[in-house]
């Protein structure tokens, strides 16, 4: 673990324990990883109606307000950044997309890292109607697919937020892919 990533963990633990102070400083070290999550996100959208900063600003909001949470470490939070990024993204879109009917759909590239020359177009609101489904069928393959597409996270860092091997993870992301797009092409 890096320096930083020790660091970062240290404060959120500290901010988990009531240190109101360890919160002013864990800003500044994660709020550029933080735009780096939310810039990716909003290039899968072909459409965007949410600026950078503002989704920043709506997931670390959502993000400060959690009660309960036992911080582990550095990457647990950018998982929580990337969930919570997701439902910002989904209750925008549904909510501007409310009165009308379906006439503007959010479109979202994804692109796999082991797929070089694939790039897939996914409408955001069957992505999230996917991996509501995915989460009754396996909530670990719908964290996994959480994890990489609204978080960037690569397989070792998801393995060990989720302690299980890399092995693990890609085999089941594999499995949880092949599902999601075939639940999105039906």
């Amino acid at each position: 673990m890096s320096e930083n990533s020790l660091h970062v963990t240290l404060l959120l633990n500290r901010w988990q324990a009531g240190d109101k102070v360890a919160l002013d400083n864990l800003i500044p070290l994660v709020y550029q990883e933080l735009r780096q999550l939310a810039t990716a996100q909003l290039n899968r959208n072909k459409q965007n109606s949410i600026q950078c900063t503002e989704l920043v600003a709506e997931a670390y909001i959502r993000l400060i307000d959690v009660d309960n949470i036992n911080w582990n470490n550095r990457n647990h939070f950018f998982s929580m950044a990337a969930r919570t990024m997701r439902r910002v993204l989904v209750d925008k879109f549904r909510k501007s997309n409310a009165n009308k009917h379906g006439n503007n759909k959010t479109l979202l590239t994804f692109k796999d890292d082991s797929e070089t020359s694939h790039e897939k177009t996914l409408e955001l609101d069957k992505l999230e109607d996917a991996l509501v489904e995915l989460e009754k069928l396996d909530p670990r393959q719908a964290e996994i697919i959480t994890m990489r597409f609204f978080g960037g996270l690569k397989s070792g860092e998801i393995a060990e937020i989720l302690s299980v091997s890399t092995r693990t993870i890609r085999r089941e992301w594999s499995v949880a892919k092949l599902w999601l797009f075939r639940e999105l092409n039906t």
